[in-house]
C-alpha cells in the first residue's frame, strides 16, 4: 500500500482512566507515576485493558492502517520498560537533567542491566487479539534510558547503554516472536544529546537490533509539542541515522517546518513522515497535510513515505487527536490517486 497510516506510539488516554490535568503539569515520568491513576490498583489492569480497546477501535474507524495499542498502559513511551529491569533500584530513585534542563527523578542504575522477563509482549498479544490489522509496538532505545538513568555501576555509559540495548534486543526478538509487525525503538534523546548520540548511540541502536530480521523503525524528534515549544528547523542528529540498521526513521517535520532536504542522506531508509502539528489545537485540512508530506516527497520515493503525526500525542484532547488523524487518513488517500500512477512506472 502507498502512503500507509500509523501513529507514532501514543493516542490520548481517556480522562476516566488517568488524570491528565497532572499528566500534563509536569515533567514526562521516568520512574512509576501510580499517582497519576484515576483507577484503584486491583481495578486498574481491567481499565487499561477496556481503554487499549477503545484506542484500537477508534484507530481502526478512522481508518489507520498499522495500528498501535495507543500505550495506554504507560505513564511515559520509556518509564514502562526501563523500570522492568533488573540492575536499577527504584526504590531509591537518582536524577537526571530532562531535555528541557531541569531535574527529573529517574532510575538509578546500582548493577548490571538485565531484562529478567518480558516487558510488553502481552501488550503485544493483546493487541494482536482485538483487531485484524498490521501492528506496531513501541520500545525505548538504549540511549535513551541511558541519558534517562542515573548511572553509579558502569564506568562509562557507553558500557551501560551496551547493557540497555542487549536488553532490548531480547525484547524485541520476543516481539516478533510474539507476532509484532512492527517494532519501534524511541530514540529521542538523540536529538537533544547529538555529541554523545555521535560517541555510541548508533552503535547501541544496532546492538539493540543485532539478529532481527523484522520491520523495525527509529523514531528521533524534538520533545513532546506539550512541553517544547520551540523548534529548530533542521535536526541536530538524523544524517547518522543511515547507519542504523532499521529500515523506517520517524521523523518530525510539521511542528517543526522541516528542511527535509536532510532525506537526501538517509538513502533506502523507508521514512515516517510526521505531518500532523500537535502544538496546535485547530485540525488540519486533509491538504495541508498532503502538502507537508509533498516536501518529503521532493527527496524520498512515494514507496518510501509513512503518514504519522508528529509526537506527543497523548497530552492532545481526544476530539482532537482524532480529527487530526481523521485529516491524516483522508491526507493519504489524495496522496495515494495522486501517485499511483508514479510508483507503477518506477
Amino acid at each position: 500500500m502507498l502512503f500507509p497510516t500509523t501513529l507514532v506510539g501514543s493516542y490520548p488516554q481517556p480522562d476516566w482512566i488517568i488524570d491528565k490535568v497532572k499528566l500534563g503539569s509536569r515533567l514526562p515520568p521516568r520512574v512509576r507515576a501510580n499517582e497519576l491513576w484515576r483507577i484503584p490498583q486491583p481495578y486498574l489492569a481491567e481499565a487499561q485493558n477496556d481503554a487499549t480497546i477503545v484506542t484500537i477501535r477508534a484507530q481502526e474507524e478512522i481508518g489507520i492502517d498499522i495500528v498501535t495499542d495507543g500505550e495506554i498502559r504507560r505513564e511515559s513511551y520509556s518509564n514502562r520498560f526501563a523500570t522492568g529491569l533488573d540492575g536499577v533500584d527504584l526504590d531509591n530513585p537518582g536524577t537526571a537533567m530532562d531535555r528541557t534542563g531541569h531535574p527529573n527523578p529517574v532510575p538509578r542504575v546500582t548493577g548490571k542491566i538485565r531484562r529478567r522477563h518480558p516487558v510488553e509482549v502481552e501488550d503485544l498479544t493483546f493487541l494482536k487479539r482485538h483487531t485484524d490489522r498490521m501492528v506496531k509496538i513501541t520500545v525505548p532505545g538504549p540511549f535513551t534510558m541511558t541519558q534517562q538513568a542515573q548511572n553509579d555501576f558502569y564506568a562509562t555509559d557507553a558500557e551501560c547503554a551496551m547493557d540497555y540495548a542487549a536488553a532490548v534486543n531480547e525484547e524485541i526478538r520476543d516481539l516478533f516472536a510474539a507476532g509484532a509487525d512492527v517494532v519501534q525503538v524511541d530514540e529521542p534523546y538523540m536529538q537533544a544529546r547529538p555529541e554523545k548520540a555521535r560517541e555510541y548511540g548508533v552503535a547501541a541502536l544496532n546492538r539493540a537490533l543485532e539478529g532481527i530480521a523484522g520491520t523495525t523503525a527509529v523514531h528521533i524528534c524534538f520533545g513532546y509539542a506539550h512541553i517544547a515549544h520551540v523548534r529548530p528547523s533542521g535536526y541536530s542528529f538524523l544524517p547518522e541515522l543511515a547507519a542504523c540498521r532499521c529500515r523506517q526513521i520517524s521523523i518530525e517535520t510539521a511542528q517543526a517546518n522541516l528542511d527535509c532536504r536532510v532525506l537526501n542522506k538517509l538513502p533506502g531508509k523507508q521514512i515516517m513522515v510526521g505531518c500532523l502539528d500537535l502544538g496546535c489545537m485547530e485540525v488540519e485540512t486533509p491538504e495541508v497535510v498532503a502538502e507537508r508530506v509533498r516536501r518529503a516527497l521532493q527527496y524520498i520515493r512515494p514507496e518510501q513515505a509513512i503518514l504519522a503525526p508528529d509526537c506527543g500525542m497523548k497530552y492532545l484532547p481526544r476530539d482532537v487527536a482524532d480529527g487530526k488523524l481523521r485529516a491524516m487518513v483522508a491526507a493519504a488517500r489524495l496522496l495515494r490517486a495522486e501517485y499511483a500512477g508514479q510508483a507503477r512506472s518506477a
